[in-house]
């Protein structure tokens, strides 16, 4: 893939969903009004076990709001912190959901976990699975696919125009970088794929998943640029070389507790976003396995 010093710019509105700190994007070629949306939160009440759509309706809203015409749902990774509402926007809407071709590898972990028979090992849950270097158009936009393993080894990354959106790989340049613990996920491989997105013109927008507080900061951001991630990211900023990356990231991942949503989140999201199947009586279950995180 190569990379041009001008892009044209995408229309980019995000959605910032405080429940999870989770940030969701409208995307859109102003020039014909096509347009994705990256990583849609359905809302969940843990205690209550409860869904509801007010992050997908906000979502929809923005893009009826503008005009735009949506042609895809694209998710980055499988989150273990958030539920997608990938599958409710597939129902009301009829586009296709896409995710990294990897997929399968992390349905193949969580499915044998959860014991989720109706999980195929060919990423059926999904219309679209893209591989490194894949492209499709958004309008007069083309959309590039960059696998960025380590957090998950199906992470992607995609670059539209003069913008990238990164999911959970890179945080805020103040905040650092994603936990690698879960199952597949690698300190030395993020380490590998964070270069690569350093590598796209410093100009580059840089769009993160998440956004937490770190000390010193009252408001919730999300933008960057590559050429600010490469110099101030505290955890790879500068000449930070891969074994002290490796170090920090593994001795910090020791100490971070599981996400609150982990086994709610990825018993859904590798059915991208669709319940569990009912049982006999019609009611749907989420699965607690017990002693095997």
């Amino acid at each position: 893939m190569t990379h041009s010093s001008w892009s044209p710019a995408p229309e980019v509105v995000a959605a910032f969903d405080p429940a999870t700190h989770t940030i969701s994007y409208v995307v859109a070629d102003p020039a014909t009004g096509a347009a994705a949306i990256i990583d849609p939160v359905l809302d969940f009440d843990p205690a209550a076990a409860r869904t509801s759509t007010a992050s997908v309706d906000r979502l929809l809203k923005i893009v009826a709001e503008h005009g735009w015409r949506l042609e895809r749902v694209l998710e980055t990774h499988a989150h273990a912190d958030h539920l997608t509402g990938a599958h409710e926007i597939k129902v009301r809407t009829h586009v296709p959901v896409g995710i990294g071709e990897r997929i399968t590898r992390v349905q193949k972990t969580f499915g044998d976990l959860f014991e989720a028979t109706d999980v195929t090992p060919d990423a059926a849950a999904f219309d679209e699975t893209y591989g490194d270097g894949d492209a499709f158009r958004l309008g007069d936009l083309t959309v590039e696919v960059m696998h960025t393993p380590g957090h998950t080894p199906a992470c992607v990354s995609y670059r539209i125009g003069d913008a990238v959106f990164v999911g959970d790989t890179l945080f805020m340049p103040d905040y650092g970088t994603a936990r690698c613990d879960f199952p597949g996920g690698d300190a030395r491989t993020l380490y590998r794929s964070i270069q690569r997105l350093l590598a796209l013109p410093p100009e580059t927008r840089m769009f993160v998943g998440h956004d937490y507080l770190p000390e010193g900061r009252t408001d919730f951001v999300w933008e960057t640029t590559v050429g600010a991630q490469k110099a101030s990211n505290i955890h790879v900023g500068g000449d930070r070389s891969e074994d002290a990356y490796v170090t920090m990231r593994e001795a910090r991942d020791a100490t971070l507790a599981a996400p609150q949503l982990i086994l709610p989140s990825l018993q859904i999201n590798i059915r991208a976003g669709e319940l569990p199947p009912p049982e006999p009586s019609g009611r749907r279950f989420l699965k607690t396995p017990i002693n095997v995180l």
